[in-house]
């Protein structure tokens, strides 16, 4: 290449311009701490923005159906029993061990959205008989979000706590600590 065709090479884009470029490319940091998404809804929770009411709503309807359809295919089962002639006790104890499972399994999923459990909580081994008794927690999961997101409560106040910590920490950092008075000695 002569030193001709090199200078008809089109420069290279400005400094600026190229900053722009890869800013608009690159996700914006901010400062201070950041809500924790919840599933289905990001973090539309913090504002109520972006669709939020129409997707509780949606969430509250499509659990709702999808326990129904789960409470018609225990039917047929229980029907599969019958036909099946096993006897009243094991018909009897089915049902019952679904009723029981399904208690269980929606007063811990009600609970699980009002407090955060321990490190070493039963959480663990209740999880057999929480999928078990999946219809309770379907059920659990629709009546929440007639209310609020599923777990909004426990982010909230863990946010708003963040929040009031961030902005503590940045309040008192203020000025210059090399030009502080000394402390006067008693």
């Amino acid at each position: 290449m002569s030193d001709d065709q090199r200078d008809q090479t089109p420069a290279e884009p400005a400094a600026p311009a190229r900053a722009a470029a890869s800013a608009a490319s690159e996700p914006v940091v901010l400062a201070g701490p950041q809500p924790e998404p919840i599933r289905y809804f990001g973090t539309t929770w913090v504002n109520h923005e972006s669709g939020y009411g129409l997707r509780r709503a949606a969430l509250a309807v499509g659990s709702l159906v999808t326990a129904t359809a789960a409470a018609v295919l225990l039917r047929l089962s229980y029907e599969g029993l019958e036909i099946g002639n096993v006897g009243p006790f094991l018909s009897i104890s089915v049902v019952v061990l679904f009723a029981i499972a399904s208690a269980i399994a929606f007063i811990k999923t009600w609970d699980s959205y009002n407090r955060r459990p321990a490190p070493s909580s039963d959480e663990a081994a209740l999880k057999g008989l929480k999928t078990i008794g999946f219809i309770g927690s379907l059920i659990a999961y629709s009546l929440r979000c007639l209310v609020e997101a599923p777990g909004e409560k426990v982010r909230r106040a863990e946010y708003e706590r963040a929040l009031a910590d961030y902005e503590r920490r940045r309040s008192t950092r203020t000025g210059n600590p090399a030009a502080r008075r000394p402390k006067r000695k008693k």
